[in-house]
């Protein structure tokens, strides 16, 4: 299978980070917009994580402990109030996140993909609006341009699920275990605060080669990373 060539930028509409380094992108690095490929990675319902597991894949994400939820609260709006954002917790009461991230797939052919995704990001972490809902996706698809029918189902399309499935295939393959994810050439970056050094390799050209983890540092168990990407 060839591999991609392309910067990637891997986002997570649950991730306030993924909304964080959205935001970052497109006021500060405008023009390096499209020259990324950006990439949906969610939570996988029951049903498309076992098609994952069928395609010998696997959702890698550990999730965080009480004590680091409670600092992201703290941390996030910090950042936010930095950028002169305000951010609006969501309450996700019955979450399903296939369809607002396929239908990112959907703006992207169409053209909108950044303004579609900036839009549920906003929507979600601006407003506090539940982007599981479909009359939410269907209603800001529209406002970007998007065509309403082409979005209503594709949470139970099969053919919507197999372009899900491999998009969280690439995932995998990407070793993405959290969000924002960017990779450039073998260098990987996660969290919004490693999105400058993202850009740098980017704009100089192409990264530098990673030095070697040793076998006994990459096996090491726990989830004691940094709180700047989450899943």
């Amino acid at each position: 299978m060839a591999r991609h060539t392309s910067p990637r930028c891997y986002f997570n509409f649950r991730s306030p980070y993924s909304w964080l380094a959205l935001h970052d992108l497109t006021t500060y690095h405008g023009d390096l917009v499209q020259r990324l490929d950006w990439r949906p990675f969610w939570d996988p319902s029951v049903e498309s994580l076992a098609l994952l597991a069928a395609a010998g894949g696997r959702f890698v994400y550990t999730p965080m402990s009480r004590e680091k939820h409670f600092y992201v609260l703290a941390d996030v709006r910090r950042l936010a109030t930095e950028r002169g954002l305000r951010v609006t917790w969501p309450i996700d009461r019955a979450p399903r996140w296939e369809l607002a991230h396929l239908a990112y797939s959907v703006a992207a052919r169409s053209g909108v993909g950044t303004a579609y995704a900036m839009a549920i990001s906003r929507a979600r972490w601006e407003h506090g609006r539940d982007i599981s809902d479909a009359a939410t996706v269907v209603e800001i698809g529209a406002d970007v341009g998007m065509d309403p029918a082409r979005i209503v189902g594709l949470a139970d399309d099969p053919a919507a699920a197999e372009h899900g499935t491999a998009m969280l295939m690439d995932a995998y393959r990407d070793g993405v275990f959290g969000v924002p994810f960017f990779i450039n050439g073998r260098e990987k970056f996660w969290g919004v605060d490693r999105l400058d050094a993202f850009v740098k390799t980017v704009r100089s050209g192409g990264p530098t080669a990673p030095e070697p983890v040793p076998e006994t540092v990459a096996t090491a168990a726990g989830d004691d990373g940094h709180a700047g990407g989450c899943g």
